[in-house]
């Protein structure tokens, strides 16, 4: 890799990672848990590109990074499901009988 290539993957990575950041955190408390179903659709797909590659025969060294991939992936995909269906619960509305958490009567 030459020294131009490399500085341009450089400041592709960091012009990256700056409008990430930007567009993040301008997202309203609204809108957090259809991001976070979009982002477990992204991580469902690179689990699916890992465990391709887990289970390709090309060398050792592939299969053992394909496997620490698919274990990665596949903690992100269901880490993301748990918080999701945390995050869905806060919006139930609780049945009329049943008292809030935490207030004594």
């Amino acid at each position: 890799m030459s020294a131009e290539t490399l500085i341009s993957a450089l400041y592709v990575f960091a012009l990256a990672a700056f409008l990430g950041y930007l567009v993040i955190s301008r997202v309203p408390p609204l809108l957090h848990t259809p991001l976070m179903s979009a982002t477990n659709a992204i991580s469902g797909i690179s689990l699916v590109g890992s465990i391709v590659t887990a289970g390709a025969d090309y060398n050792t060294v592939s299969t053992i990074l394909g496997f620490t991939a698919v274990f990665c992936s596949a903690t992100n995909v269901v880490g993301g499901f748990v918080i999701t269906d945390r995050m869905l619960r806060m919006f139930k509305r609780k049945p009329a009988g049943q008292k809030a958490e935490g207030k004594k009567q």
